[in-house]
């Protein structure tokens, strides 16, 4: 049986699928083009998007802000007309001019989380982009529907619920993480979809909500819909794909881990994550011997034991015995490479 499509505003997404903005370099133009081709929404990654541009360590913010653009354009180019937007994390250094190229570059979507993106709405005012906040808890979601309301008379376009199995960083003290079950969390999910449903009726528009964290395939998403969400959000499954950004051996390591590989880690940056347990991991750090990247506001390199930006360049790059691989709880069901086309049909 074929999905209800998921409306965000003028918006038409076929399927109700939208694959998770992962960064660094994981979810670029290759694979956010080819899922809004298949029917979903495409989500690009902000995070150090230029990493390969030549100037890079030079000039980083200028190298990104220049990938923002020629990234999308790419993506509109596979794309066949679908949704296409970026995933901006609040805790970016130069958050707003991040949004604000993003927008200027035409996207269509900004979904936003690692922090509460409070001023979203003033960076997108008088364009045509949508916005989503990432939340995990209802508390969370009181708080950033007040404060968009009460500021700026503005609701979401979308909301996103980031559930504890999914992969990098995560919206939950690690108390949390140990806390919440299967069970427990879908209370949770319906505790938002209340708050939600109440924005709704109080402002006559409709907010269609997306379920992250541990979706991996359909009988996971029937799960997620039968909760009462309109759509879900996906980044494991589309990893190993072929169309994903990411070198090969990235792909690989979540084919080879195993399940009890896959754990919490703490970021660099005091954040819990969800990596693969792998060398680099285990042994530690690296010293920071070069140049500041400038990637995260609250980052003091000299007092973190590695740099987070060059530990996911590496894994993007395939140079796994140097990289943070982060991956959400259910990566090691990932058994060999699909297409994405193939992905969108089993869950349409």
């Amino acid at each position: 049986m074929d999905r209800k499509p998921l409306k965000i505003g003028d918006l038409t997404a076929r399927i109700p699928v939208i694959q998770g903005g992962m960064g660094v370099g994981i979810s670029l133009s290759h694979l956010a083009g080819s899922v809004a081709a298949n029917g979903g929404v495409g989500i690009l990654s902000a995070a150090q998007i230029g990493f390969r541009e030549p100037d890079f360590e030079e000039h980083p913010k200028e190298a990104n802000l220049r990938a923002i653009q020629s990234q999308l354009a790419k993506a509109r180019a596979l794309a066949g007309g679908g949704i296409v937007g970026f995933n901006i994390m609040v805790a970016t250094k130069d958050y707003a001019d991040y949004v604000k190229a993003a927008v200027k570059a035409g996207a269509d979507l900004i979904i936003s989380g690692a922090g509460l993106p409070e001023k979203l709405p003033e960076y997108v005012k008088g364009s045509n982009t949508k916005i989503a906040p990432i939340v995990s808890t209802e508390k969370a979601a009181k708080v950033m529907l007040r404060i968009w309301k009460r500021k700026y008379n503005v609701v979401p376009d979308l909301l996103v619920i980031e559930g504890p199995k999914a992969g990098g960083h995560l919206g939950f003290h690690r108390e949390q993480l140990e806390i919440f079950t299967d069970e427990t969390y879908a209370q949770e999910v319906k505790k938002i979809l209340t708050v939600v449903r109440e924005i709704e009726a109080d402002s006559h528009k409709n907010i269609p909500v997306v379920l992250a964290g541990g979706i991996y395939d359909r009988a996971d998403m029937d799960r997620a819909l039968a909760l009462g969400v309109d759509g879900v959000q996906m980044g494991t499954r589309f990893v190993t794909t072929y169309e994903c950004d990411a070198d090969l051996s990235y792909k690989q390591a979540y084919i080879d881990c195993k399940k009890e590989q896959i754990g919490i880690v703490k970021s660099p940056v005091g954040m819990p994550g969800r990596a693969i347990f792998n060398t680099f991991i285990k042994h530690g750090s690296h010293k920071i011997d070069k140049k500041c990247l400038h990637c995260l506001e609250h980052c003091n390199p000299k007092e973190i034991p590695y740099c987070i930006t060059r530990a996911l360049i590496a894994a993007a790059k395939g140079n796994l015995d140097e990289a943070l691989l982060f991956c959400g709880a259910n990566a090691w069901k990932a058994e060999k490479l699909e297409h994405v086309a193939d992905i969108m049909e089993e869950l349409k």
